[in-house]
């Protein structure tokens, strides 16, 4: 006990207090939104869950696959489409979230990860938010460069008008057509539209940095902690194959396999716009993973065990209290 309480004081001497009570806000204005519900009308709750869906892709499509990743190529009409949801999402700047994301990467559960799943569970799913930076962490983003990210005028004016345009498309735009095209009364919208919505899609993409590097299969990677995790790739549009994504992060579908086997509605929505010459350049790793495949079959072949999973410290300190 001792211990955690110490780890609590710890955490409190580095709160971020703009994040701290901005992340507190959302979370009473998203909880107050569940009790006006039942007052909206059956146009509001269907609008509330589309928004909710279309708005992911503008961080799964936009900010992960295309910005951060490169991992294919998009026409003008198709980079403003996602940064326009990506403002309704409202989860950073497109820049922002693409430097922590490649940090996040290049520096996978150390010090420097901005959400270091090694803290554990709360840390990892929305306590890095809440508290200062670790000094490690700055240091790798100050390194990462992000020159490419801002070339896209989608992304420069973006961050120009950040964070009054993604306030703005995430929690007003939504009541306000709500209120003009079906008489939506506006704070009905604004709450629930607007902020449950928003709250819901925050835990949903929380769950990829906590459930999908805690919980899960390592078929591609065992001793990469990601996950294949089928439960987050439900609710995050196919994000929750994450054991695959980090062992090969420029595949643009973040899975090895289709739609029909892998729930990944983000893939096939690149795929549909590339039908239309819309994306190009679509990279894949499936035949690395071949390549990587056969290699450890010889192994076994050869009687070399395969690699085994890495143990997180917690799981460490429990062992040695059984030996």
């Amino acid at each position: 006990m001792e211990k955690y309480i110490a780890l609590a004081l710890h955490y409190m001497k580095r709160i971020h207090p703009v994040l701290f009570w901005y992340m507190l806000a959302v979370h009473i204005l998203g909880i107050l939104g569940l009790w006006r519900i039942p007052q909206c009308s059956n146009e509001t709750l269907f609008f509330a869950l589309i928004l909710g869906q279309t708005c992911g892709l503008g961080i799964t499509v936009g900010a992960h696959r295309l910005w951060a990743h490169r991992s294919f190529e998009a026409s003008f009409p198709v980079r403003f489409v996602l940064m326009l949801l990506n403002c309704v999402a409202n989860q950073g700047s497109i820049l922002h979230w693409v430097r922590d994301h490649r940090v996040h990467h290049k520096h996978t559960e150390t010090t420097a990860d901005p959400h270091n799943a090694q803290n554990g569970f709360f840390f990892s799913h929305v306590g890095w938010l809440l508290i200062k930076k670790h000094k490690d962490v700055k240091i790798a983003g100050s390194e990462i460069d992000c020159s490419d990210v801002l070339e896209d005028w989608n992304v420069w004016i973006q961050d120009k008008c950040h964070p009054f345009l993604e306030l703005y498309m995430c929690f007003i735009m939504p009541a306000q057509v709500a209120s003009h095209f079906w008489g939506e009364e506006f704070w009905n919208g604004f709450f629930v539209i607007g902020a449950t919505r928003y709250l819901i899609g925050l835990h949903a993409t929380w769950c990829v940095n906590s459930v999908a590097h805690l919980f899960g299969d390592h078929p591609y990677d065992a001793q990469s902690y990601p996950a294949e995790n089928p439960f987050v790739a439900f609710i995050t549009l196919g994000e929750g194959w994450h054991n695959w994504h980090h062992k090969y992060p420029f595949d643009y579908a973040t899975s090895e396999f289709g739609f029909s086997a892998q729930f990944n509605p983000s893939k096939v929505v690149i795929d549909l716009l590339a039908m239309f010459g819309q994306v190009w350049n679509r990279k894949r790793a499936t035949a690395a993973w071949a390549m990587g495949r056969i290699k450890r079959e010889k192994n076994r072949e050869l009687g070399i065990p395969d690699p085994k999973p890495l143990l997180r410290p917690w799981e460490i300190e429990r062992n040695a209290k059984i030996q």
